[in-house]
């Protein structure tokens, strides 16, 4: 995110139960590699509590997250935490504090630009959003949950937004029509709540052309989610209802797994209640350092 410092821009095991060299391979099989790291929570580097003496701004704010992390806990609505009125110096304190983690996001406006840039802190389930307004203004706020509301409202957004597909299939689609009339009524059973439905289509036999008329068909949304865990996660909304393109990369760039998912957010997007409970204890942690005297 603009605001934050230091900001980073946007092998399966095989056991032979006859013991090596038992079997005889006429060629050696070139497996693709799988991902070899994962990311893992790291704390955040705080300054010395002396140094934030004349900083109670940034230090209210931390201890509202905090609070609202532990309400959201308890299964009850909140607010986001609006950062608009921190000065510089308090919002450096706050960026630091919450550091960078794994997940960010962005939705486009259709000029090139972000009209939403979405960055989940090191403590899961805390994200920051920064929101361009219609007069130019910017919006920024915290906001604690499994993924902002934002997010889920612009894919909402787009799945209504009328698109028109051309109706004639292009030449050479072969196995794209029979995945788009399983998607069709995939999107019709689907319930909030609901498990996801997901069509891998590594496995399938698909043709440039079918590739083509898949994407042609169900539109590019403006939403676009990155995940970095085990490699990366590239996940987009398209322009029909709770419709996602999951694409998982290992960790050499290489595509391990292309999906579509029937859902109205991935499960690899969003922060599990867990995560909101290890993150409270991890924030109290923080703030017990911050106030130490």
């Amino acid at each position: 995110m603009s605001t934050s410092s230091g900001q980073r821009p946007f092998p399966i095991p095989l056991v032979s139960a006859m013991g090596p060299g038992s079997q005889i391979e006429d060629e050696e099989l070139d497996y693709l590699p799988m991902p070899q790291g994962m990311s893992t929570y790291q704390p955040p580097r705080l300054p010395e509590p002396d140094a934030l003496d004349g900083h109670g701004a940034a230090i209210a704010v931390l201890d509202q997250v905090l609070a609202v992390l532990q309400a959201a806990i308890r299964g009850e609505s909140v607010a986001p935490v609006d950062l608009s009125g921190l000065g510089a110096a308090d919002r450096q304190i706050v960026n630091q504090a919450l550091g960078e983690g794994e997940v960010g996001a962005q939705v486009a406006d259709g000029q090139g630009s972000a009209l939403v840039q979405v960055q989940e802190s090191v403590f899961a389930g805390v994200w920051r959003v920064i929101e361009r307004l219609p007069d130019g203004g910017l919006q920024d706020r915290i906001e604690v949950g499994a993924i902002p509301e934002v997010l889920k409202t612009c894919a909402r957004q787009d799945g209504a937004s009328g698109h028109r597909p051309t109706a004639r299939l292009p030449e050479g689609v072969m196995n794209a029509p029979t995945l788009l009339q399983e998607l069709h009524d995939q999107r019709q059973q689907w319930r909030v709540g609901q498990s996801a439905h997901l069509v891998n289509l590594s496995l399938l036999p698909l043709s440039p052309a079918d590739m083509a008329c898949l994407e042609e068909q169900l539109g590019t949304g403006r939403v676009v989610i990155l995940s970095r865990g085990y490699g990366n996660c590239r996940i987009s909304s398209t322009r029909v209802p709770n419709t996602w393109r999951v694409v998982y990369y290992n960790s050499q760039d290489a595509m391990i797994l292309n999906s579509i998912e029937v859902v109205d957010m991935p499960e690899v997007a969003c922060a599990a209640p867990e995560d909101l409970v290890d993150s409270q204890q991890r924030l109290r942690e923080v703030m017990a350092w911050v106030n130490r005297n």
